[in-house]
């Protein structure tokens, strides 16, 4: 247990990286708000950060619904104390074309991968400003800069968060607020969601390689959070590259993925999953048990990133990026020109 531990709220904390990130700030002996409509995934995620060596409050909360969030930030201010650190993870999504997907359903991903963060942050702001302390930590991803086909809810989403987050922070600047955003950009990632999503494909959906566990997803969260002062943090030497390269050649992005990234899309060994997926409900309330943090793709996901202890070092970091950037622009043109 650390000198100061903090009181810190995740939403999405009942599976995938808030589940994680929730055991790494139990770790250091933070109080660990734990937010989620799940009640198995919040009871065994209480007992994580319990037996983690943190202290936990599950709450059950959706999200798209801005008074349980209020809600659940008031209990948390009752029970464990004033709130230091909020974390938005909570998300939904739908794997399918833009036309296979209806009205409905892109609004219900609308407004919990994005309202979600909006309804997070205010509840967050409405107790950090007026105490002139306290971070926000926005679990984005690549696809937030560099959208891809069969997600178009999901990548919306994410476009939307960090447009939102980079005005508020202009706004926190103009009034000289000490209450830091960050955005912790992350790559492909194994959580349960490929199993728990709606999906219309004909095969399970999966995060396109490379694939990382949830842990170097939560290490990084949790350094966001105890260094707040960058804008962004980039997760993976794969989120590097994409993003870098995206500003360099997006129309040859476009081209690329338009003819690789459906099939990137789908395991290949693995049947689609059945049922309605946790859009509606929770997966606990589909019958499906508690999967903790991760998904089906450990035998191939990485458990660390060379690239997240590079950026430590901001100047290598910078010099490591620029080179993906430009190694991926090459690999993508031999691509293009049918080269391996």
């Amino acid at each position: 247990m650390t000198d100061m531990t903090r009181t810190v709220v995740i939403t999405g904390a009942s599976g995938g990286v808030g589940r994680a990130a929730a055991r790494q700030f139990a770790a250091r002996g933070d109080r660990v708000a734990l937010i989620a409509r799940g009640q198995s995934g919040l009871a065994a995620a209480a007992g994580d950060v319990q037996a983690a060596g943190g202290t936990a409050l599950p709450l059950p909360a959706d999200v798209a619904d801005y008074d349980q969030v209020e809600a659940a930030a008031t209990r948390t201010e009752e029970i464990l104390g004033p709130i230091d650190v909020w974390v938005n993870v909570a998300f939904t999504s739908v794997f399918a074309r833009f036309s296979d997907i209806t009205a409905a359903e892109f609004r219900r991903v609308t407004e919990v991968a994005y309202l979600g963060y909006v309804h997070g942050t205010m509840a967050a702001l409405a107790r950090m400003r007026p105490r002139g302390q306290g971070t926000i930590v926005q679990v984005g991803s690549a696809l937030s800069e560099r959208a891809i086909p069969l997600q178009s809810a999901y990548c919306g989403a994410k476009h939307g968060i960090n447009g939102f987050t980079s005005a508020l922070r202009c706004e926190l600047a103009h009034e000289r607020s000490p209450v830091a955003v960050t955005v912790v950009q992350l790559p492909a990632v194994n959580t349960p969601q490929f199993s728990w999503v709606r999906s219309r494909l004909p095969r399970h959906p999966q995060p396109v390689p490379p694939i990382y566990q949830p842990e170097v997803a939560a290490r990084a969260v949790l350094r966001a959070a105890g260094r707040p002062g960058r804008k962004q943090y980039w997760v993976g030497a794969s989120t590097v590259a994409t993003l870098a390269a995206n500003r360099v050649a997006p129309a040859l992005l476009d081209r690329y993925l338009a003819r690789t990234g459906y099939d990137s899309q789908q395991a290949s060994d693995l049947p689609a999953p059945q049922g309605p997926g946790n859009l509606d409900q929770p997966a606990d309330g589909t019958g499906q048990a508690d999967r903790g943090a991760h998904g089906v793709f450990d035998d191939q996901a990485h458990p660390r990133s060379a690239q997240q202890a590079l950026s430590r070092h901001p100047v290598l970091a910078g010099t490591a990026g620029a080179a993906l950037a430009a190694a991926a622009a090459r690999r993508f043109q031999r691509r293009r020109n049918g080269q391996p």
